[in-house]
């Protein structure tokens, strides 16, 4: 397998996209090793055969809609009225507004790129850095990846074998606590700076409440999935259709903003973010399956488990090494190849494989917010066209407040299984 390693790290250094760099390597390995084609290409078939892989299309065209049906522009007024008057102005209106975005596009790299666009511009305008707008930005997306529906809990549910009712459930107490501990970075920060603030005083009650009348049917969406997969009207896969048919009633027949033209470039988009997302899931499943065949899961968990018999050092280093990788890889390619990998050896030192799960998922997503391949970090400077260097000082802050809430969530699981264990026992 030292091999296939390095061949991976080597297509990886030559820029090659990730899809290519895991379909390669594993190729390398079953070719080097005599493996049938046949069997490699069964594997890679089957992968896309899940019933409950079904949610991830769905909900991909599902945000794309509500993204082209004016719900975004609302959500944005609405931050502005809850948080308008506090230190950073667009910066907390940013924070929010992700916290807003999770239960509708599901994607970090999805939503920071949005409110680069939409928001950047107003906020260096306002005086902010170049710097701190593309990290603040960049970093809110882990809210978006945590709050329900969130298409990497969706695909650790899938390949792990784990609930995702509960995973949508648990991620909704860490996505709020996210949402506090960025918006007090920010507030440390804007004080400091002096960064200006969107309106003198904070919004009255009655302001409140036209801001959620005006929102309602975007901040009803997430309520009626939960609920529904709770009392079983639907399942994960269904939920997700379920919120194509919902964003494209919204749009067409309460808000109007949903042209044909609209609706053709949702599609379009939509075909491509699949057809991106597919091509990694069936070469991540050759890759797993070479991992696999190698022993590299257990000759991974016997060096590890040699380090410590604590589990909770025994866990910091499987979180360390999340990270490390989501440094150089992909998020959807880390779920789907390191799920199995470390989700074993979670579950035999009696860890929760929901409580590991958003551990698990938000180290993943902020692998891609970090030097030196974040695809989210990319995406949010190429944009505003802020050098990586500059993104990466101001990012150090946001990083802390995300690492300190880890520590917390790792030691009181409660935190993050008290809904989960609530709703469904």
């Amino acid at each position: 397998m030292i091999y296939v390693a390095i061949l991976f790290v080597l297509l990886l250094i030559l820029g090659m996209p990730i899809a290519f760099t895991v379909g390669i390597s594993s190729l390398s390995y079953f070719i080097a090793e005599q493996v049938p084609i046949q069997i490699v290409v069964q594997r890679m078939v089957s992968s896309t055969q899940s019933f409950s892989l079904l949610a991830v299309p769905f909900f991909v065209l599902a945000g794309n809609l509500m993204n082209e049906t004016g719900i975004t522009k609302r959500l944005i007024k609405f931050s502005t009225v809850l948080t308008g008057h506090m230190y950073g102005g667009l910066a907390q209106v940013s924070v929010v507004l992700s916290a807003l975005m999770g239960g509708i596009s599901g994607s970090a790299t999805a939503d920071a790129a949005m409110e680069s666009r939409i928001l950047g511009p107003d906020m260096e305008k306002r005086g902010f850095s170049k710097g701190f707008t593309a990290a603040i930005l960049a970093m809110g997306g882990l809210i978006t990846s945590t709050i329900p529906p969130s298409i990497g809990l969706i695909l650790y549910g899938v390949t792990g074998e784990v609930s995702i009712g509960r995973l949508f459930l648990a991620g909704i107490v860490p996505g709020i606590l996210m949402t506090v501990f960025l918006m007090t970075a920010v507030n440390i920060i804007s004080k400091k700076r002096n960064y200006a603030r969107e309106n003198i005083k904070p919004a009255t009650f009655k302001d409140v409440l036209i801001g959620i009348k005006d929102n309602f049917w975007a901040l009803m969406f997430p309520i009626i999935l939960i609920v529904g997969i709770r009392f079983g009207i639907f399942t994960p896969s269904e939920a997700g259709a379920f919120a194509v048919v919902y964003a494209f009633f919204i749009g067409k027949f309460v808000y109007k903003e949903l042209t044909m033209s609209k609706l053709y470039e949702v599609l379009k988009e939509t075909s491509v973010d699949l057809s991106v997302i597919m091509l990694i899931i069936i070469c991540s499943n050759a890759f797993g399956y070479a991992l696999v065949t190698g022993r590299v899961p257990q000759t991974l968990a016997d060096a590890i488990i040699q380090v410590s018999s604590n589990k909770y050092v025994v866990l910091f280093i499987i979180l360390v090494f999340v990270f490390v990788v989501g440094m150089f890889m992909e998020a959807t390619a880390n779920v789907l190849i390191l799920t199995p990998i470390f989700l074993p050896m979670i579950l035999a030192l009696g860890f929760d494989p929901v409580h590991f799960g958003i551990l698990f998922m938000i180290l993943v997503t902020m692998g891609g917010m970090t030097p030196p391949i974040g695809v989210t970090m990319y995406a949010t400077c190429s944009i505003l066209k802020c050098p990586i260097e500059t993104y990466t000082r101001e990012s150090i802050i946001f990083l802390v407040a995300i690492v300190a809430l880890l520590v917390v969530l790792a030691f009181f699981p409660q935190i993050v299984l008290f809904l989960p264990n609530l709703v469904f026992g």
